[in-house]
């Protein structure tokens, strides 16, 4: 999960200047989402997987995968071939962050498994202060590929290591339990296919206003209409209790959280004109913001029931959006917008453990792949949706005024949708028993049984 996460964190600044090396600018929306479309794809595949055999070769696979698509990057001769690398890297990173979740679920007492989460999260913390600015340096000096090259050195021995230790394992818990456990509904390898190629058509879509865009941005909907049904449990869009509410909140929240870190950068650098060192402050803030929360639920799940945890984190991201709606105001001080972001990754560092640790409680027998596969895929479809109406709201409004700040107070108030609605439904994810003292082999299905992952 650290090189993970740094390789994230490093890569991304990059893209703008490898598109513009190979001469793609044009295409740099497809390269930049062709990850965040991946990972559903690979979500599910390492769910599926997961389920049959355990966590253990889903995840050698996704080690190894990435990296090969570290240096299928490194060595891109055009903007295809990065694209292509970007593509299975995302892949290879919904087959790792699945296998964890499922692993956390399997090896762990219940009581163990927040702090094991807020491991995770805390992992995220030396690549958020270290890995752009090294990652800078490094192109600065040498070159971007330089810096593909040295992530995939890097992951390499670890690589290695975890194929040397797991492949002579056996099949796991995660295999025996589906077999006891009867069939689970799976999502179909097609669906994620379709879902995948729409969110990577959305997100090219919604990065500019003429006819061809359009038509990208139409078409990448209407598959997700369609697909993204077929991913989820029965009863997602209508918060059934259980396992279907909980997938919905990790996409309402996701989506919520994610638009915020996408739209307050923007707003700091084009119309209240910071320094850029203020925006890196507020990443490096937010990443920290997050693995604290993260901690702290660890440490607060025997006095708080898990759900309104997440009614808690929802209630402090719809403060964060407030207090980002007011920094468009002249008179309010930019360093306002860049507490919204650090108040934000408190939120998500409270509800996303929250949730994840919900859904593995509400998987049914031998499904804790499945539950984790669509917490994955709710998180990258309230990513791609939400950021995709705010963009689009974002342009109309632009289009319409003169304004430089009203665009960004429309695409905030509309973020006040989802985490209201989130703290709202946060009581229909609750467990059907009691949520600690049980150990990883014993799994509660909640209430009409219908069904998640990490930063």
């Amino acid at each position: 999960m650290f090189l993970s996460g740094f390789a994230a964190l490093a890569v991304m600044p990059l893209l703008p200047v490898a598109a513009r090396d190979l001469d793609g600018v044009a295409l740099y929306p497809l390269v930049a989402g062709a990850f965040v479309a991946a990972s559903l794809l690979g979500g599910v595949l390492g769910g599926t997987w997961a389920d049959r055999a355990g966590p253990r070769r889903p995840l050698m696979a996704g080690v190894a995968l990435t990296v090969v698509t570290l240096l299928v990057s490194a060595t891109s001769t055009s903007i295809w071939q990065l694209a292509l690398g970007r593509f299975a890297d995302g892949i290879a990173a919904g087959l790792v962050a699945v296998s964890i979740n499922v692993a956390i679920g399997q090896a762990y007492l219940d009581h163990l498994r927040a702090r094991a989460l807020a491991l995770m999260s805390a992992c995220w913390i030396v690549p958020s202060l270290a890995g752009p600015p090294l990652a800078g340096l490094v192109a600065e000096w040498w070159s971007w590929r330089a810096v593909f090259f040295g992530l995939a050195g890097l992951t390499l021995i670890p690589a290695v290591t975890a194929v040397l230790l797991l492949r002579g394992r056996g099949r796991g818990s995660g295999g025996e339990a589906a077999q006891a456990a009867g069939p689970v509904r799976r999502p179909a390898l097609p669906a994620a296919l379709a879902v995948s190629a729409a969110a990577a058509l959305t997100q090219y879509g919604v990065s500019a206003w003429n006819v061809r865009h359009v038509a990208c941005t139409v078409s990448g909907l209407a598959l997700l209409v369609v697909f993204a049904p077929r991913l989820l449990p029965p009863r997602t869009w209508r918060a059934g209790r259980g396992l279907p509410a909980t997938v919905l909140l990790r996409a309402l929240t996701s989506g919520a959280y994610f638009t915020l870190e996408a739209f307050v950068p923007l707003m700091l650098s084009t119309a209240r004109r910071v320094p850029g060192v203020v925006t890196g402050l507020a990443f490096t803030g937010a990443a920290l913001a997050w693995a604290g929360a993260s901690w702290l639920q660890g440490r607060l799940q025997d006095r708080v029931p898990r759900h309104r945890l997440v009614a808690v984190g929802a209630g402090v991201m719809a403060a964060a959006v407030v207090s980002a709606a007011v920094c468009v105001l002249p008179a309010v001080p930019a360093a306002t917008a860049v507490s919204s972001m650090v108040l934000a990754a408190v939120g998500m560092g409270l509800a996303t453990p929250s949730l994840t640790l919900l859904s593995l409680n509400h998987a049914p027998a031998g499904g804790q792949g499945y539950a984790s596969s669509a917490m994955q895929t709710a998180q990258n479809l309230g990513q791609t949706i939400v950021l995709a109406l705010a963009s689009a709201l974002f342009s109309a409004v632009s289009a319409a005024t003169n304004s430089q700040l009203a665009p960004f107070v429309w695409a905030f108030a509309l973020l006040v949708v989802p985490v209201s609605g989130t703290v709202r439904l946060a009581a229909r994810t609750r467990a059907a028993g009691p949520e600690r003292g049980r150990d990883s082999g014993s799994v509660v299905t909640a209430c009409p049984a219908e069904p998640v992952e990490e930063r």
